[in-house]
């Protein structure tokens, strides 16, 4: 297993990079939403040699714009990651399955280059998602159980186990060369 992290605007535009073999960057939310740290959290990874990933915070509604600003916005280069979050908004509200299923097939046509990713958590994995389409994998978030053990039967590909102190998260792959690899094979 490989560790990586997770990092938003949260966090600071530089951080310690020591064992991380990948650090996923959010991008944008909605269609408005860009992180101001986005280029310096990414830099700061590829200075560090990882693989880079960006995400993107799916608001229900206007599907195709949010794929258009997000491939946009996110500096994204070919063998990066690209990744949907799909959870309950700020609003209480939450992207339908179609929605999730058309923003990640629209990323994939418009970054064909690039892997792209369902994160979501165990919850909605198992209790709102009807299609299990997860695009290039699913990226599942479970805590309270140990890393790389997410209590599912799908095939996931990262496993974000904790957030205190930041969100870590384990990829599964034997070694960070056959992660970038896999990014790069899109």
């Amino acid at each position: 297993m490989l560790h990586g992290i997770d990092v938003s605007s949260h966090q600071p535009a530089s951080y310690d990079t020591d064992g991380l073999a990948f650090v996923i960057v959010k991008a944008t939310e909605g269609r408005t939403y860009v992180n101001p740290k986005m280029e310096a959290q990414a830099e700061c990874a590829r200075k560090a040699g990882l693989v880079v990933g960006f995400y993107h915070f799916l608001w229900p509604g206007d599907i195709t714009e949010q794929a258009e600003y997000f491939t946009r916005k996110a500096p994204a280069r070919a063998g990066d990651l690209l990744a949907c979050d799909w959870e309950t908004t700020g609003g209480g509200t939450r992207a339908s399955d179609a929605e999730k299923d058309r923003f990640i097939r629209e990323v994939k046509s418009l970054r064909p280059r690039n892997r792209v990713l369902l994160y979501c958590n165990r919850s909605f994995w198992l209790d709102v998602d009807r299609t299990s389409y997860a695009g290039d994998g699913l990226w599942i978030a479970q805590y309270g159980v140990a890393e790389g053990e997410p209590e599912i039967r799908a095939k996931w590909v990262v496993h974000q186990y904790t957030d205190d102190p930041v969100d870590r998260n384990v990829a599964r792959f034997d070694g960070a060369d056959a992660l970038r690899q896999w990014a790069e094979g899109a």
